[in-house]
């Protein structure tokens, strides 16, 4: 074994020892995770006549029936372990069904977007807008725009039904919404939708990898309290992440969800910058990387401070490297 593989091993050992409850005992204080509950809240925003704020993650829940609104904030919900739908500003999803098998959400208003990491094929996970019934069928990254009527596929694969005609979208793939004309699918470049929800979302994602790492080293190769894949509640980064069952999932940004039999081939912090290696507020920056590693793949460009490569960070499955 190299010195840097026993480094890293020793380390996640030392840590897991050193903080057997510290997961468990905070999830206790959390309501459990399930389909709609508030991840991150961001500014204006609310279910109905309650308000939102940073308490009310781990708490709310958007229900069936219920509509989540935002006025200058964003929010993020949970669908299913390892999807998240994200909410813009001067938006509004309602929630149609809450199912972890059958997940339906509308967007009423507005503009959102889901990443999904652990699309699997007892999920049926729907967004429906303006008529139209869009199915996530791979992980990847989706966006609904209800100003443009349109859905748009950065990565992944997805089913349209709309007027009771059927279309399949690929990566980098879009189709808007026109009664009585032809369901048309259509190229787009992905970096000219790079906006403002899209950096966000960005990241979220990498806020939410982190977060990943921090859990699974305390359940090293299904430690105590571990009782397999799905939402693990972190008190440090004040949110449910997601851990995997085995190896590494890679988010559509690149980030990587690590399994407890994974983790020792998580990033290790060592220091230099003030935020390795310890807790900090969303949004909190520091280089070279938006949270300390730099993602495997992922999107082009520069996004929310960090380097993306070519399309291909996602993977499915077993998701190792």
């Amino acid at each position: 074994m190299s010195f840097a593989k026993g480094l890293l091993i020793g380390s996640a050992l030392l840590l897991a020892a050193s903080f057997p409850a510290r997961g468990w005992a905070q999830t206790q204080n959390s309501r459990p995770a399930q389909p709609g509950a508030i991840n991150y809240v961001e500014g204006q925003a609310s279910i109905g006549t309650e308000t939102l704020s940073s308490s009310s993650v781990g708490s709310a829940v958007l229900a069936a029936g219920q509509t989540l609104d935002t006025q200058s904030g964003k929010v993020e919900v949970l669908l299913s372990p390892g999807v998240f739908l994200r909410v813009d500003d001067n938006s509004s999803v309602k929630m149609i069904n809450a199912g972890l098998a059958d997940t339906v959400v509308e967007l009423d208003k507005g503009h959102a977007m889901v990443e999904a990491t652990d699309i699997t094929k007892d999920n049926d996970i729907r967004i429906q807008e303006d008529g139209a019934n869009t199915r996530i069928l791979k992980n990847g990254l989706y966006e609904f725009n209800a100003g443009e009527n349109a859905v748009r596929v950065f990565k992944g694969k997805a089913e349209v039904v709309y007027n009771d005609k059927k279309l399949d979208l690929g990566n980098e793939r879009e189709v808007v919404l026109t009664p009585n004309t032809k369901l048309k699918a259509d190229s787009f470049d992905s970096r000219k939708y790079e906006d403002d929800l899209f950096r966000w979302s960005a990241l979220r994602s990498g806020y939410l990898a982190e977060a990943s790492v921090d859990q699974a080293r305390l359940y090293v190769n299904g430690g105590p309290s571990w009782v397999g894949p799905g939402w693990y509640w972190d008190p440090w980064f004040s949110c449910y992440t997601f851990l995997p069952g085995d190896g590494i999932f890679y988010s559509p940004f690149g980030w990587g969800f690590y399994s407890p039999f994974a983790v020792y081939r998580s990033p290790f912090f060592y220091g230099g910058y003030p935020a390795f290696g310890r807790p900090h507020p969303f949004g909190e920056m520091h280089a070279p990387y938006g949270h300390g590693f730099e993602p495997r793949g992922g999107f082009r460009g520069r996004v929310g401070g960090f380097h993306g490569g070519s399309f291909g960070g996602i993977r499915g499955g077993g998701g190792r490297r």
